[in-house]
């Protein structure tokens, strides 16, 4: 069960890198998984995904992104959430982690029973996203 995880967490991982999956249809896959959610890190190159009781997998992330910026523009990074949530033409998820680590985004936390994301800068500056309601 524990591989079967662990797989189910590099699908999801591979979908945004490849752009394969969106945003909804990972969550939608991490929690019936049994998921409670993840955190990447820009900084540290990974992606870490967690389960009730403790359990979490950690897992590369492609390091293909500037040095996070020092100062946190969180009116960047909100434009950017805003054009993933909407799918923009030419959205991807790597230009989205791009457009972030440039605004000084050094990671995010990912809450599904909290419906939000948290997304942090060097100096521990937050912007929390509150998950759109479903159509």
């Amino acid at each position: 069960m524990q591989d079967e995880l662990k797989d189910i967490a590099a699908r999801c991982l591979a979908g945004a890198e490849d752009d394969s999956m969106t945003f909804p249809q990972i969550v939608g896959a991490l929690i019936d998984a049994g998921f409670e959610g993840y955190a990447v890190d820009y900084r540290a190159g990974t992606a870490s995904y967690y389960l009730p009781a403790g359990r979490c997998f950690t897992l590369p992330i492609r390091d293909e992104g500037p040095p996070v910026a020092a100062a946190f523009d969180a009116p960047a990074i909100r434009a950017a959430i805003a054009q993933a949530q909407a799918l923009a033409p030419g959205y991807t998820y790597a230009g989205f982690c791009r457009t972030v680590r440039d605004a000084g985004c050094a990671g995010y936390l990912v809450s599904f029973s909290g419906r939000r994301a948290l997304y942090y800068g060097r100096t521990a500056e937050t912007h929390v996203e509150l998950f759109p309601d479903a159509p």
